[in-house]
């Protein structure tokens, strides 16, 4: 457990992000060795049966290899309308992909196109883990309802659930909160904490924001010290889920989230977290200084202090 004590103790990040390092990636291009025959290799190997085939031109009776090349091509265009006749070709209006045009230049039938991709109007499935709002209710019947039944429905909804978070957004507020999330995506939030002894103090937490589809925007939480050791692999001990569905047509954002059990977090403690969250992403408009500290952090500043974070919660209260 990361404990910070005040006003005893001053503990100041040096760079408040050490560990948010972005790995480089590096792309390769990986090229079809079967298309790399040269327009010169061609005519190389047309010169070295060039011969052979006026030797052949010869033994069946024609004067030069192109008369040669003609008669060819009758009889592949004889045997074509045959087989169109034993199986005819689809009307124009079938999905199959037209057959390639024969080139008259040519003695040989064209090789077959390549298969079409196939297309579809649904959206791509979400990622692994993640559920969206119609995992918990059904959407089109939803957005019939008034905006106040839509909250009760969806408080409702997470009642029996003692280690769930939920509550619901006005898309006003929630634009300015992912407006912020986007331009800084993580971030630390105190939270209150004794020692054994009775003294007050702050345990910190990492968040970190994600937006695994186009209608969800997820909040992780962990344990600073842990996120420290682990990095990505650290688990967070409360997830947050923003879902925007109905943000346009009813203007409201639908919130849920779960604290797990057994992590050293209590539900009472996830909603002091999500509230604070809030509160600095939401009014870093009022709050300059709010807007100020996640500046710093997310540019790594030297100037950010914990003490200065630990204030201005003091003030959310």
């Amino acid at each position: 457990m990361l404990t910070i004590r005040t006003p005893s103790l001053r503990y100041t990040f040096g760079n408040a992000a050490p560990c948010l390092r972005n790995t480089q990636r590096r792309w390769a291009q990986v090229h079809d060795v079967r298309f790399l025959v040269t327009h010169n290799q061609g005519q190389r190997v047309a010169e070295r049966y060039q011969q052979k085939l006026q030797q052949r031109a010869k033994q069946e009776g024609y004067r030069d290899v192109e008369e040669l090349k003609q008669s060819y091509q009758e009889k592949i265009e004889a045997q074509r309308k045959k087989a169109l006749q034993t199986n005819p070709r689809p009307s124009p209006s079938s999905t199959a992909s037209p057959q390639p045009t024969q080139s008259s230049s040519s003695p040989y039938p064209a090789p077959p196109s390549p298969p079409q991709p196939t297309t579809t109007a649904s959206a791509p499935p979400p990622p692994p883990g993640i559920k969206t709002l119609s995992s918990y209710i059904d959407i089109p019947k939803t957005r019939e309802l008034p905006q106040k039944e839509i909250e009760y429905i969806w408080r409702l909804r997470h009642a029996n659930d003692t280690q769930s978070l939920c509550a619901v957004i006005p898309s006003s507020t929630y634009a300015r909160i992912e407006s912020t999330a986007r331009q800084h995506p993580r971030f630390i939030l105190p939270l209150p904490r004794a020692d054994d002894k009775g003294e007050q103090g702050a345990e910190i937490h990492f968040l970190q924001w994600t937006f695994p589809t186009p209608t969800t925007a997820t909040v992780l939480f962990t344990h600073l010290a842990e996120y420290k050791m682990r990095g990505e692999f650290a688990q967070p001990h409360t997830t947050v889920t923003h879902h925007t569905d109905l943000r346009e047509e009813k203007e409201l954002v639908l919130l849920e989230g779960k604290v797990v059990p057994d992590r050293g977090i209590s539900v009472d403690e996830g909603k002091w977290l999500l509230m604070c969250l809030q509160k600095f992403y939401g009014g870093t408009g009022e709050k300059p200084e709010r807007k100020s500290l996640l500046e710093k952090f997310s540019g790594g500043d030297g100037g950010f202090r914990v003490e200065d974070l630990l204030e201005e919660t003091e003030k959310i209260v």
